[in-house]
């Protein structure tokens, strides 16, 4: 591959429109890592201090899996739509117990 050809290449990602999603966890601590789903694609990002955010994410319909610490489960929140060029804020997420 030229050197051309790779700059061609490099400037093609650099001008895809990507956007993001963010949100808080409540009550805090109960998760620390947090995924987005686009059909097979899955990316993870920590929740740190209640928060998460992804960033750089391809336009679609997402779901974002919040992985709960037990005794705390596992809280889905689907068809988060990602546009280009904005961030969604899917707002505060309660994760709740599980059943005993």
């Amino acid at each position: 591959m030229t050197l051309g050809a790779i700059i061609l290449l490099g400037s093609a990602f650099s001008m895809m429109n990507t956007g993001g999603i963010q949100g808080k966890v409540l009550p805090a601590g109960v998760s620390n890592t947090a995924l987005a789903v686009l059909g097979r694609d899955t990316l993870t990002t920590i929740v740190n201090g209640g928060n998460f955010k992804f960033s750089n994410l391809k336009p679609g319909t997402y779901s974002v899996i919040i992985k709960g610490i037990l005794p705390y489960r596992d809280t889905t929140i689907a068809n988060i739509a990602v546009i280009e060029d904005a961030s969604t804020d899917i707002g505060v997420i309660t994760v709740l117990k599980q059943a005993l």
